[in-house]
């Protein structure tokens, strides 16, 4: 296992395609105004056919603690993450992706944060930048700067919480905890759906967060080659990603307490996907109608009944054609 350092913070860039942003990421890192903090940076380059490892390898000189790691075929998000993860010599890590950036302040607020509340981990409010648009998306946790219990705030229910905001480079995390604790690495066959499966553990595996406020952290939105814009295979990810918060939840200690949120969050996601199947070619469709079927048969009908009847119409009864017929009658 990597020796820590400590002071040090880990940032972790997958990057495959890159170089029309990755300077910008880059450049963004070498203008952190640190103060006690040292930083390493880590990009992975996931096979890249572009320019991408040539533009990394030109910032040795501003970033001296720049390491590219180059995987010989294309592995995806998950399994690039975790090869950056493997080298991680920082007391604390986080991530940037390869057409985001940071502010000036962002890694050592964080880090000042993790540190003086004694945390497990920080989270924090992001930047969505839409062309020239910029708008603040805030974590949707009213309580800032003070320790609060992940598991508390994985509800309510029926509106957004911390488990909803599926971004994990909007935070902070300490290195040596989240890997005793089995938090460390991404599932490296989810092809989508990993940050939320990610994050979902950490709610259910720590005892202590906090959430800042500091909207330090850029997200592009819309760009082509982003998930959202593709229409194949790779959409599916989500389903493997939800059997297994699910089967987290049910083997937590609150798992009662806990299970509904899981099921309405995947519930929602499958009326998303099933909204933009239309979009996807007939043998995806097809896949997602089975695979999903197939993951309705674990859950119990009951449960999936409650949950339901709290959502609109329309949902409601979208979600309860994908459970076996005659199981819990029709739907009202």
């Amino acid at each position: 296992m990597t020796s820590l350092t400590p002071g040090r913070i880990s940032v972790v860039i997958p990057a495959y395609n890159q170089e029309a942003y990755i300077c910008d990421a880059l450049a963004s890192l070498a203008r952190q105004k640190l103060g006690r903090w040292d930083l390493e940076v880590l990009v992975v380059d996931d096979a890249s056919t572009d320019a991408t490892a040539a533009l990394v390898e030109s910032f040795n000189n501003s970033l001296p603690r720049l390491r590219l790691v180059r995987l010989s075929q294309n592995a995806g998000v998950s399994a690039a993450r975790n090869a950056g993860l493997q080298l991680a010599t920082g007391e604390y890590f986080t991530f940037l992706d390869p057409d985001d950036w940071y502010s000036p302040e962002h890694l050592a607020v964080l880090a000042d944060a993790l540190t003086g509340l004694h945390v497990d981990f920080v989270r924090s409010d992001h930047v969505r930048v839409t062309g020239t648009n910029r708008v603040i998306h805030r974590a949707p946790q009213a309580l800032r700067g003070m320790p609060l219990n992940p598991a508390d705030d994985i509800e309510p229910i029926d509106s957004p919480s911390m488990v909803d905001y599926a971004f994990v480079w909007a935070g902070m995390y300490r290195t040596e905890l989240m890997r005793q604790r089995g938090l460390f690495y991404f599932d490296a066959d989810l092809s989508s759906a990993e940050d939320r499966l990610w994050l979902w553990k950490a709610h259910l595996g720590t005892t202590r967060y906090a959430v800042v406020s500091s909207p330090s952290v850029f997200y592009r939105r819309g760009l082509p080659g982003s998930l959202t814009q593709v229409f194949d295979e790779r959409q599916l990810g989500f389903i493997p990603a939800y059997e297994r918060i699910l089967a987290a939840v049910r083997s937590h200690p609150d798992a009662e307490r806990h299970l509904p949120k899981a099921l309405r969050q995947f519930f929602a996601i499958v009326c998303h996907h099933e909204k933009r199947a239309k979009h996807y070619p007939p043998a995806v469709r097809l896949a997602m109608k089975q695979q999903l079927r197939q993951v309705f048969t674990s859950i119990d009908p009951q449960s999936a009944l409650q949950v339901a009847l709290e959502m609109d119409v329309a949902r409601r009864r979208h979600i309860l054609s994908f459970l076996q017929p005659g199981t819990i009658g029709a739907a009202k």
